[in-house]
């Protein structure tokens, strides 16, 4: 008799509502004050990984915003809570979308993906943009790796990030910011031109 494979982390409600306690009081306002200097109001946003959407509903105030994530259960719950919300299923490694944005923002989710799958994310959404379009996500910093249950943390320092980025994009922005500890987290915003 086949056994029905394991679920993936985010694809168990109990996690799923286990990590929204977790991250209450935790929010993307900083990143998207920063945003703000670069992008217009009313551009098409897509966010990839929007987990619980905390970030989705401020970016929802002052952009057009589709949420997007790969667990069914996110996304349910928060359709539940905003019906008239858009939203996708949506791999960050490969982005099977045919739909185009002006911007596309993560807030520490690409470092879930393997260090070999982050430039082919990043090339997918140059495809998704539209010229001149931006993209700002934030990492973890560091240079390990991490994995904790079925989830994996893969850390970055500035300069590798840069080098990642810079294959698809100009650099526009990048610092460190606070999460937890000084300086523990990178955004990086880069920008299409052609």
């Amino acid at each position: 008799m086949a056994t029905a494979p394991e679920k993936g982390f985010f694809e168990v409600d109990e996690n799923v509502r286990d990590y929204i306690e977790m991250c209450e009081g935790i929010d993307g306002r900083l990143l998207i004050g920063i945003l703000k200097n670069h992008l217009p109001t009313g551009s098409k946003l897509l966010e990839i990984g929007m987990g619980p959407g905390k970030d989705l509903d401020i970016l929802g105030e002052f952009y057009d915003v589709t949420g997007s994530d790969s667990s069914q259960v996110f996304l349910d719950l928060y359709q539940a809570r905003r019906p008239q919300s858009d939203l996708l299923l949506l791999d960050a490694s490969n982005l099977k979308t045919d739909r185009r944005f002006d911007c596309i923002y993560s807030n520490k989710v690409l470092h879930h993906l393997r260090r070999e799958d982050l430039p082919r994310s990043i090339e997918r959404q140059k495809e998704l943009l539209h010229p001149g379009g931006l993209i700002l996500h934030t990492f973890w910093r560091g240079d390990e790796e991490e994995n904790f249950q079925d989830l994996r943390f893969v850390k970055y320092e500035t300069d590798s990030l840069v080098d990642i980025v810079s294959q698809s994009f100009v650099i526009v922005d990048h610092g460190y910011y606070e999460e937890m500890n000084q300086a523990d987290s990178i955004f990086i915003i880069g920008r299409r031109l052609k």
